[in-house]
Order: C-alpha cells, then sequence, then structure tokens
C-alpha cells in the first residue's frame, strides 16, 4: 500500500518511499559502481527524511533535527527527490576514489631491494609467535601486539583500542590464559 503526504504525515512518507524505493536506490547506487550500495542507501534514506521533515517538526511531532524544507508531490516527490539524493552519492563516491592513489600489493620476492631485518622480526619470525597469535581471537591478539610488540602502556593501549584501562588489562590477562592453552609444554628438569 502506497501512502500519501496526506495520509499520516511524512512519517508514514518516508516509511511509504522506503519500501517502494529502497531497492531501486541501491539498484541504482550497485550500476553506478558505489563500493557499499548498501550503506549508500541507508545514507540516501536518512538524508530523504531530514529533507521529508516539516520545518521545526520530527516525524511523530516532536522537535526535528533539521530545519529542512519539506517536500511537496507525494509518493513522486519523495522519489524523484531519493534518486537525486542517490545520483549525488554516486558523484560524491566518484570523486573521492578518483582522488584516492591506486595501492598495489607489495610482491616481497619481485623486490630486489633488500632491508636488514630488526632483531624482533628475527625472534618472531623463528619462534612460531605468530603462528600462536593467529589461534587467537582478534582482541586479545590486537592487545598483545600492542603491549608487547608495540610496547605501549596501559592508557596508551586503551586508547589504541578505545577502551578503558581496565577492560585491556582484563583483556591482557585473558589472552595470556588463552597462550598458554596453546603453547607446548616441556619440562626443564626431570627428577
Amino acid at each position: 500500500m502506497i501512502a500519501s503526504d496526506d495520509h499520516g504525515g511524512p512519517a508514514a512518507l518516508f516509511t511509504a518511499a522506503y519500501r517502494a524505493f529502497s531497492g531501486p536506490v541501491q539498484g541504482y547506487l550497485r550500476a553506478r559502481g558505489v563500493d557499499d550500495p548498501d550503506a549508500a542507501t541507508h545514507d540516501v534514506f536518512l538524508s530523504l527524511y531530514t529533507r521529508m521533515v516539516p520545518s521545526g517538526q520530527g516525524g511523530d511531532g516532536t522537535p526535528g533535527i533539521t530545519e529542512g524544507p519539506g517536500i511537496t508531490g507525494g509518493l513522486e516527490g519523495a522519489k524523484a527527490l531519493a534518486f537525486t539524493i542517490a545520483h549525488g552519492r554516486a558523484v560524491d563516491h566518484h570523486r573521492r576514489r578518483a582522488r584516492t592513489p591506486y595501492l598495489v600489493p607489495h610482491e616481497a620476492e619481485r623486490d630486489p631491494r633488500r632491508a636488514p631485518t630488526t632483531p624482533e622480526d628475527d625472534v618472531l619470525a623463528g619462534s612460531a609467535a605468530l603462528a600462536l597469535l593467529d589461534r587467537l581471537p582478534e582482541d586479545y591478539r590486537e592487545v598483545l601486539l600492542l603491549r608487547i610488540v608495540a610496547d605501549l602502556s596501559i592508557e596508551q593501549t586503551a586508547t589504541v583500542m578505545g577502551r578503558t584501562t581496565g577492560a585491556v588489562k582484563q583483556l591482557q590477562r585473558r589472552a595470556l590464559k588463552e597462550l598458554r592453552t596453546h603453547v607446548p609444554t616441556r619440562e626443564l628438569s626431570r627428577p
């Protein structure tokens, strides 16, 4: 069922527009070569909603988040505006992509330059430490790499990871406990 802006206000019109046009907008963005058409579609409809709301009103009659001009023309007006916004997002995406340098993966075996390895590289390569770290969950691996390899403090690690110092301490404790389960043990002395 398609609602018009006369029956239920901007919220009902937005709901009808989203149901009717989200698939075609996503298809349009995908066909235009946008890297993440799902996210761009959501961005288009968020922008559409803020423009549909009458000046100073939210969709439910509460004070709004923006003071947009509103739209006219009911569902057809919403369709035109949605695709106008989608077109703008696609153009912005391609402009941004044109300014971003093209990254080529480094192929070490083809690179004639050789750099001496650091002692840390030698230790990590020869100790199978990387293989052990790969067995850990991402958060555990990250906290150990930041704390031990990068030699960051608890506070610095918390800042990098966006966590509290208590959470970093707990993660480190759990990571070390998990790491111990993967390390083969051998007796150092025999009775």
